[in-house]
């Protein structure tokens, strides 16, 4: 992997990732379209994907670090007696929407990419992530409740919502996004809950990795490109974060639809290139 294929995908990465419209399935789909040859699973790639991962978190960390402040000093008792009660009980909601995916991706992640990480089959999952867009803003819950209105029920449903994300096509946001439209919640609290729960998500695939980096030897130039491409996709990531934040506080009707045409349109040609040239 050139230089230039490292700051694409990082650009991808950093785009994707919070944008409803799956990291992973353009991370299939892409080299296979431009006839890379990039091997997603050889030890070259692993400092790259980390890296990828790292800079995306820090961008998420670094945009909500105030809710990140307010969680940790409420969740160690310093403020007073109301601040540390909804500090813990917001940190308690993001544990419990971060369960499911914890035990599900140890269990079946490795099993679901295997089997649908073709990028034929990324392509069409792409297609089903814009109808689940377009199935979640069509039976969207009746209320307009902001985050302050979660509930520990709202959180583990979302929770098992983000877990159709193991499937490559299928968007990690898109899917908790439509979890909390489902439950009631507008579109600006059901991101802002998705992007604070897909912190830990994104920090913990990147410890699970560093076991297995620290075995391998990394080839010269490998690390200086995973740097720089971190580096682009946690830019990246920062001004996705802040465009689609002010977007949805803007828009909470039918918001995700235009993300829903894009992943059906973008699906159905890179399945046809695929199938048929």
């Amino acid at each position: 992997m050139d230089t230039l294929q490292a700051l694409i995908i990082a650009i991808l990465q950093g785009a994707t990732e919070l944008f409803p419209v799956s990291s992973l399935g353009h991370a299939v789909v892409l080299p296979a379209l431009l006839h890379w040859g990039i091997d997603q699973r050889s030890p070259e790639f692993l400092p790259f994907l980390v890296m990828l991962h790292l800079g995306t978190a820090t961008a998420l960390l670094g945009y909500f670090w105030k809710d990140w402040w307010a969680l940790l000093t409420g969740v160690i008792g310093a403020g007073d007696a109301h601040t540390v009660a909804e500090a813990r009980r917001v940190f308690l909601l993001v544990v419990i929407a971060t369960i499911p995916a914890v035990i599900f991706g140890f269990l079946l992640e490795k099993f679901v990419r295997g089997l649908f990480g073709s990028p034929i089959v990324a392509a069409a999952f792409l297609v089903v992530n814009g109808g689940l867009l377009l199935f979640g803003e069509k039976l969207r819950g009746r209320g307009q409740r902001s985050l302050s209105g979660l509930t520990k029920l709202d959180a583990l449903l979302i929770g098992f919502w983000q877990c159709t994300a193991l499937i490559p096509g299928i968007s990690r946001s898109g899917a908790t996004i439509v979890g909390g439209l489902l439950r009631g919640i507008n579109h600006e609290g059901a991101a802002h809950f998705s992007f604070l729960i897909a912190t830990p998500i994104i920090l913990g695939a990147t410890v699970l990795e560093v076991p297995k980096l620290l075995h391998e030897s990394i080839p010269p130039g490998v690390l200086t490109n995973s740097i720089i491409a971190a580096v682009v996709a946690g830019i990246t990531a920062l001004l996705s974060t802040a465009f689609l934040m002010r977007y949805f506080r803007q828009h909470d009707s039918m918001a995700l639809n235009p993300f829903a045409y894009y992943c059906i349109l973008a699906g159905g040609l890179s399945l046809a290139v695929l199938l048929f040239l």
